[in-house]
């Protein structure tokens, strides 16, 4: 199980949608539109299922990127 994950249109940054699935059935689930509140940018993104992908790993929050980069 993972957090789907979409790319920010304004920053290009990685950022969860709140739905949490495996890669398997994710993949398999009919094409589907929704929106996500970006913590980033704070607003709303508009997407499509086939933009998103499931991240298995813990997605890495701003101060542990900032210290790996």
């Amino acid at each position: 199980m993972g957090a789907v994950m979409i790319k920010c249109p304004d920053t290009g940054r990685d950022i969860p949608t709140g739905l949490v699935a495996d890669r398997e059935s994710f993949s398999a689930t009919p094409v589907f539109f929704s929106r996500t509140f970006c913590p980033i940018c704070r607003t709303h993104h508009e997407w499509f299922a086939a933009q998103a992908w499931v991240c298995e790993a813990e997605p890495a929050t701003q101060t542990e990127r900032e210290i790996v980069s």
